[in-house]
């Protein structure tokens, strides 16, 4: 069953709308493009102007899948890209961008379940405008142990003068995004997230690792802090993910976090499409703050030499690490610098050159 539809003046044709894109849902192609157009007013501004990665399933979320960077070249001429030098690929990629309802039920026609847009603005893509921690249960740990841990985050925040938004990842954990649009690097945000995901671990061992080696994660939570960088992606607020149900990644408020710890209960944070839907017709945007407030990152160092004396060990960890990934970053763009570009990695999926791309 084929569509053509007008959205916003532009002509778009919708095709395979009965296909079952989530076989143990019965979730359709046609039920996936009308959540993406609900939530686009809420979406949207988390899209604009940010270099896009796209995961695709051609097939269904039960089939290959491939990541996708580069705008097609059969892409409308109203689709919006950024051109983005890859340092990896030592060519430039033309990343689409996601600014208006057209694009977004393009790209959901092309079954891009999965939106990774980057922390950077394309037109300063070495600049985050935010700051992330991806909190990732290992086996038993699930998104309840994920809830103490976000709270013990919020709790260092809160002494740093730091306002953070949790969202579900709508996978397995939770994410919680520190609003910066301040200048900044991805070498500030970086080496500060993982100083802090060593102070958490240093405090709560029993829970907490930010070391990445996956043999380690059996039973904790892995603080991942390496999402800060300008060659990573984090999946989208209120993006669906490719899991056995349309699940979303959804804004949540810290009392709906704090529930869930006090509960016991991980069904509380789990949404699908619907429910999402629902939520912001009720509560409206509760990540909306992440693209406007303004906060500035403070300077470990200083507050190691100030605070050495209260707690002198958990913050002197803190600090080391800063200079230890501080001396780290800057030998790393020493090497790769190239002048007048800018550089995002790419990666390429084996599952493209063999997935059947017909959608």
């Amino acid at each position: 069953m084929d569509s053509s539809v007008e959205i916003q003046g532009k002509q778009l044709k919708l095709s395979n709308l009965e296909k079952v894109l989530y076989p143990a849902a019965g979730f359709t192609k046609q039920q996936v493009i009308d959540y993406y157009a609900r939530i686009a007013p809420a979406m949207l501004p988390h899209l604009e102007g940010r270099a896009l990665t796209r995961k695709r399933y051609p097939n269904g979320v039960d089939a290959e899948f491939f990541y996708e960077k580069n705008a097609p070249m059969h892409r409308p001429d109203w689709v919006k890209t950024a051109p983005i030098w890859s340092e990896g690929n030592h060519r430039t990629v033309h990343y689409i961008l996601a600014n208006d309802l057209a694009t977004l039920i393009w790209l959901a026609n092309l079954a891009a379940i999965e939106l990774h847009p980057s922390l950077a603005l394309a037109r300063d893509i070495t600049c985050p405008t935010m700051m992330v921690f991806d909190l990732d249960p290992g086996p038993p740990a699930n998104i309840v142990q994920c809830c103490q841990v976000a709270l013990w985050l919020r709790e260092v925040f809160e002494k740093f003068g730091l306002q953070s938004f949790p969202k579900t990842s709508g996978s397995k954990g939770l994410q919680i995004y520190v609003p910066l649009n301040t200048p900044t690097s991805f070498d500030e945000t970086k080496t500060f997230s993982r100083a802090l995901a060593q102070l958490l671990e240093h405090e709560h061992p029993g829970l907490v690792l930010s070391d990445m080696k996956k043999h380690l994660r059996t039973g904790k939570v892995f603080v991942d802090w390496s999402q800060n960088d300008e060659h990573k992606t984090t999946v989208a607020v209120y993006s669906l993910r490719a899991r056995e149900r349309p699940t979303v990644s959804t804004p949540v408020s810290w009392k709906e976090v704090e529930a869930a710890l006090k509960k016991k209960d991980p069904t509380l944070l789990v949404f699908e499409a619907k429910q999402t839907v629902a939520r912001v017709e009720k509560l409206g945007d509760l990540f909306a703050p992440v693209l406007t407030l303004k906060q500035k990152l403070p300077d470990l160092r200083k507050i190691a030499a100030s605070a050495a004396e209260k707690d002198p060990e958990p913050v002197s960890i803190a600090a080391q690490a800063k200079e230890r990934s501080a001396r780290g970053s800057g030998h790393a763009a020493r090497k790769t610098a190239k002048a007048g570009t800018t550089k995002v990695g790419t990666t390429k999926s084996n599952a493209a050159r063999n997935a059947k791309r017909k959608v």
